[in-house]
């Protein structure tokens, strides 16, 4: 018998919260229902596909629940009918209207993948990357009807690296979140755990990414692309043209030189170097369509590039 006494429902989507809710259930906690987003279409037969936190739910026989929404007493009675203790919603997609967050005795817990204030929003892993921000980490805050508003009850800090892209730092923060709401939980459990306000000074918000954003704009600043490029891996990807192809670009190093934005100055098997609005950046990883993630050397042997050739031109 499980040495626990809160009752954890969950609500989460991606493999973000499908970490947390393993480590919820590893440390034994009872949790009598899932709440994830319905099963969309993916892949290039576009199949129903269920979620990650379904999968890891249906794996060890927990009940989900998928409404669209969480606004009528249909959609939310299931969630009534377990009557948890606590709710902890990780990355699920759907806004939490007041009935669900009062419906829990201890309300519901937020795993956020920031520093907050810093980052409040859909898209706070990709944001502090882009920014070139030194570090974020994991909020685990009391929700409230803001967005990302509520009191914080735990929170840490990691360091980004200059080599880190969204999906390196994910998984690092996933692993940080999981353990941290088994920490949270622990201390509900004990009643030993306050609230503090997030401050009224240094917020920011993530918005969510559009492929739009993903195409690389040669006038702005190599630093301010390669920050993109990182940003933007795994999904949506940087994507530039050439010759009316597109081109993923996985991998760019800054380099102190100039040139007319967009132009190739030189391209070899150490990298193509594209001059930028503000220096240069050397290409190192890139990918055709319907191809896989190549080496510059391998690339350029399938699709030569030479010097004097424009990026971001349909020629």
């Amino acid at each position: 018998m499980s040495k626990h006494t809160l009752k954890v429902a969950f609500a989460g989507t991606p493999e973000f919260a499908a970490r947390a809710l393993e480590s919820i259930i590893a440390a034994g906690y009872q949790v009598p229902l899932v709440l994830s987003q319905p099963d969309r279409p993916a892949g290039r037969g576009m199949k129903l596909v269920a979620s990650p936190v379904k999968q890891a739910a249906l794996a060890v026989g927990i009940p989900v629940d998928q409404p669209e929404k969480l606004r009528s007493e249909v959609q939310r009675a299931a969630l009534a009918a377990c009557a948890p203790d606590v709710l902890v919603v990780a990355a699920y997609g759907l806004l939490l209207p007041r009935e669900v967050l009062e419906l829990p005795r201890l309300g519901c817990i937020n795993i956020h993948a920031s520093l907050l204030p810093r980052w409040r929003g859909a898209a706070p892993i990709h944001r502090a990357i882009e920014a070139g921000d030194a570090e974020t980490g994991i909020t685990i805050m009391q929700m409230d009807e803001g967005l990302d508003t509520g009191p914080m009850l735990l929170r840490r800090a990691v360091p980004i690296s200059p080599e880190d892209t969204t999906g390196t730092l994910h998984d690092r923060l996933a692993a940080l979140g999981a353990a941290m709401i088994v920490e949270t939980l622990g201390a509900l459990e004990g009643g030993g755990l306050v609230g503090q306000p997030q401050p009224e000074e240094g917020v920011t918000y993530a918005a969510k990414i559009t492929k739009a954003e993903a195409a690389i704009d040669w006038r702005r600043s190599a630093v301010e692309i390669e920050r993109a490029v990182r940003a933007f891996d795994p999904f949506p990807g940087a994507v530039t043209t050439m010759r009316g192809m597109s081109i993923k670009v996985w991998r760019a190093v800054v380099e102190q030189i100039d040139g007319p934005a967009g132009t190739v100055l030189s391209a070899d098997g150490d990298g193509i170097v594209v001059a930028c609005g503000d220096r240069a950046v050397r290409l190192t990883v890139l990918q055709k369509p319907g191809s896989r993630r190549l080496p510059v050397g391998e690339f350029l042997r399938g699709f030569p590039v030479c010097a004097g050739e424009r990026f971001g031109v349909d020629a």
